[in-house]
């Protein structure tokens, strides 16, 4: 199994992997089944953007390291219907029902040594915006994983991201909803004011760039700093369209300005940039498919497409990926 782009698709060699579902969980498109252009027409039209499939190329690739899919939807639905009383009751909110949301993550991170994310875009556009919240709050756990935080901290960090744009439910998409945001929630007795925090500053810039206050990295928690970066991070996934590698490298180039030299450098240990199924080209000349993430996520294993022989780049030092490769846009009509 792979996660392709739609326009990758090949009617003639690929059925898909996971079904296709709507807000509802109702099932557009069953798996096992190939996708007539017609239907693939439509789920472009939904703003769907990635697929899973199985195919020749992608036997045996089990995807381990991404959250289980039914606990993703869940949790995505969860946070709807948050966002959604928030937005209907003003002052009410379902602090409990996150609660056990958290614990859940708490547990698909835990038993994983790497979060591979699902792209928001890989659903229909009205669950998006709680996708998001969701694989942001996924990234976050990851770093503080490695963190060793305490764990009632990491609980307070993980509800914090989870919320991090309940300011967007109230004022919109401005500058202001950070400050919205943290006003409702501190306004929430049971919910510790790190949580409020992380909404309230999770647009502030280590450099002093960001809003709604302008605060540089000595002003600005620790988590808030968290959130921020796995933020932009899964923005470059599903907003911009960017595959991992392209948004790692950007990442990159924001260590000292947006985010701290220290945090990049863990979200580049802990995050991998080559997620299993993607094809990529080594130096050697030859064509491969990634297997596998172990210990190293910059060095997982690859499969060469000619020969089927997995290696781990872990192991074999002067092999490197220098290109991923991506198939055009079928044209011809099926």
């Amino acid at each position: 199994m792979r996660l392709i782009s739609i326009d990758e698709y090949r009617m003639k060699t690929m059925q898909l992997a996971r079904p296709v579902v709507d807000k509802q969980r109702r099932v557009l498109l069953a798996a096992g089944r190939s996708i007539h252009p017609a239907y693939l027409k439509r789920l472009e039209q939904m703003g769907i953007r990635y697929l899973f499939v199985e195919d020749a190329v992608s036997f045996g690739i089990s995807l381990e390291e991404m959250v289980d899919m039914p606990t993703w939807i869940d949790a995505i639905q969860t946070v709807q219907a948050a966002y959604q009383t928030v937005m209907t009751a003003k002052t009410e909110f379902p602090l409990r029902e996150l609660q056990r949301l958290v614990v859940k993550l708490l547990d698909e991170v835990s038993k994983r040594k790497a979060i591979v994310l699902i792209p928001a875009s890989s659903l229909a556009e009205e669950l998006r915006e709680a996708a998001h919240c969701v694989n942001v709050t996924l990234l976050s756990l990851q770093l503080a994983k490695k963190m060793n935080l305490p764990q009632l901290q990491v609980k307070d960090l993980a509800l914090g991201t989870l919320v991090h744009d309940i300011g967007r439910i109230i004022v919109g998409n401005g500058e202001d909803h950070p400050q919205a945001g943290f006003d409702f929630l501190r306004r929430q007795r049971e919910l510790s004011l790190l949580s409020a925090h992380v909404a309230f500053q999770h647009h502030e810039r280590a450099d002093g760039s960001g809003y709604p206050r302008g605060l540089d990295q000595s002003q600005i928690h620790e988590f808030a700093q968290i959130c921020a970066i796995s933020n932009t991070f899964d923005q470059l996934l599903s907003d911009e369209n960017m595959p991992p590698h392209e948004a790692m490298e950007w990442i990159m180039t924001q260590s000292g300005k947006m985010f701290t030299t220290d945090l990049v450098q863990l979200f580049v240990q802990e995050v991998p940039p080559y997620t299993p199924g993607t094809k990529v080209m080594i130096n050697n000349g030859r064509m491969a498919i990634v297997t596998k993430i172990k210990s190293n996520v910059q060095r997982p294993y690859i499969r060469y497409l000619d020969t089927n022989e997995e290696i781990s780049l872990a192991e074999n030092h002067t092999m490197l990926i220098t290109s991923v490769l991506v198939e055009e846009k079928e044209k011809t009509d099926q």
